[in-house]
């Protein structure tokens, strides 16, 4: 079996939105591939660790654990290389014969790398670049290999072309990859923002925002001190927000705030600490916090999700007024994201929209970005015979909470297929909301829509290596299913004890 990755450094931009989020970089020269042996114009079946950049400048392991990447970027240093990786089986000629297919259609081999393969032991992978210039004779190669080999053959690049699949992380620390890909800083400020002519503010928010920005996955959360001022504007929100809970937020948001009260130190004259409340999402639902230094993309936000993972705001809204953000703010994020994350079905939800992320065309991540807008933004559900706010932005915002539940919004079922192409204000309250039956009711409806995704692939999220598995070859699948044939016996097992 053949795997081609056709890979490509180019950011996409379509389906962005106005959310704060964002750190640590990637680099469009540099790709961590663990294993490869470098070489150019040859091939080598025994390699050991390395870090080679596309335009063949090697570097040496510096003593780091390189995470493995089976999506590589093409660098934007030489126009027009293609980037591939592909495995073949340990056999005698096996590589030979793939060579001498590109040589025949007279497309030029300018770098090569080999490593065992990860997922088959019996097989090896190779990484190589190749001039673009010739790409229909690429695409009869790709024939080639599907029907002379016998190959499983995929495409994925960040470019728009026909039947490619953009870039997404597999593994949990690849986050850190793209979180420096941000579309403005935290520190910047517009000019009709309330802290704009604060040059303390400005300054706060910018320790803020260098905070994140050097935060890598797996480090503690750095801890803030809090001023004074911070913590008087924090507690007029909590104040005056937590009135309202009782009798306007949904039964799962009210059933966590008091246990974030007593683990997180969720209080009036208190700010929680990121690093605090990411370990109790952990231990609840394995949700987590990471430090955000400004905007990231819809299609980069969401990958997060994937992961369980919530880019989260550090800095707090300016004290003049405490009512009000052009932004999301550790109040947002606190007391309106964060207890939900704690529920196990919503969780589920949050992530699955993540999941159906991965890989989808642009189209699709706008839509997906409205769904996500329109409902763990802004979401309502049905409790009895009343209806509840669950949306983060409902629940952050005095003024919108007490909106959304009067006579004045248009109150709409969730149906996504219509949900995912409405039109919304991001600077006014919102003249629509949509309803959810229930989160389960959510999760169906949102599986039926992902279903609806054109990708040629299915994914998974493994908890226990924290990785995306595409699910594209028998092997995948058969794992899978012995995976769920192992769960399925504790299930029998466990109801045959409780008859």
């Amino acid at each position: 079996m053949l795997l081609l990755h056709v890979g490509c450094s180019q950011k996409q931009s379509a389906g962005e939105r106005q959310r704060l989020l964002g750190v640590p970089a990637i680099s469009a020269h540099c790709t961590k591939s663990e294993g490869f042996t470098c070489s150019s114009g040859g091939a080598s079946l025994c390699g050991h660790c390395c870090l080679c950049n596309m335009d063949s400048q090697h570097c040496k392991m510096n003593g780091d654990a390189f995470q493995e990447s089976s999506y590589i970027e093409d660098s934007p240093s030489k126009n027009g290389v293609i980037s591939l990786i592909f495995s073949l089986k340990e056999e005698v000629g096996a590589l030979a014969k793939v060579l001498r297919t590109f040589e025949e259609k007279g497309i030029n081999l300018t770098h090569i790398e080999s490593r065992p393969s990860r997922l088959n032991k019996d097989e090896y992978e190779f990484f190589i670049n190749l001039e673009g210039k010739n790409v229909p004779a690429l695409d009869k190669i790709i024939k080639s290999l599907r029907t002379d080999i016998g190959a499983t053959v995929h495409e994925l690049s960040r470019t728009k072309k026909k039947d490619t699949v953009p870039w997404f992380p597999r593994s949990i620390q690849e986050l850190d990859r793209f979180a420096n890909q941000i579309l403005s800083y935290g520190a910047e400020l517009d000019a009709d923002h309330p802290g704009f002519k604060d040059p303390v503010y400005r300054a706060r928010r910018k320790e803020f925002a260098d905070i994140a920005y050097n935060y890598r996955h797996g480090q503690p959360i750095p801890r803030v001190t809090y001023t004074e001022e911070e913590r008087k504007t924090w507690g007029t929100v909590f104040r005056e927000l937590k009135s309202l809970y009782p009798t306007h937020a949904c039964y799962e948001h009210n059933h966590v705030f008091p246990l974030l009260e007593k683990y997180c130190g969720y209080r009036e004259d208190n700010i929680p600490q990121l690093e605090d409340v990411s370990n109790f999402l952990q231990s609840c639902t394995g949700f987590r916090l990471r430090p955000v230094a400004g905007l990231l993309s819809s299609r980069d936000f969401l990958a997060g999700l994937a992961f369980r993972v919530f880019h989260s705001t550090q800095y707090i809204r300016h004290a003049s007024k405490p009512m009000y953000t052009p932004e999301p703010d550790i109040c947002h994020e606190l007391l309106g994201h964060v207890p939900l994350f704690a529920d196990p079905s919503f969780a589920q939800f949050s992530q699955e929209i993540g999941l159906a992320s991965l890989g989808a065309p642009d189209d699709f991540i706008e839509k997906l970005a409205t769904v996500y807008w329109f409902t763990v933004e802004f979401g309502l559900c049905k409790e009895g015979d009343s209806l509840k706010a669950y949306g983060a932005g409902l629940l952050s915002s005095f003024g919108e909470l007490q909106y959304c539940l009067s006579d004045k919004p248009e109150i709409r079922p969730l149906a996504l297929e219509k949900t995912s192409v409405q039109e919304y204000c991001v600077t006014e309250f919102q003249p629509i909301y949509y309803v959810a039956e229930s989160f389960k009711d959510a999760k169906e409806k949102l599986r039926k829509f992902a279903q609806t995704i054109p990708r040629p692939f299915s994914v998974r999220y493994n908890p226990y290596t924290q990785r995306i598995e595409v699910l594209d070859n028998a092997k995948q699948l058969k794992n899978l299913a012995d995976t769920i044939n192992s769960e399925i016996g504790i299930l029998c097992n466990a109801l045959q004890k409780i008859k």
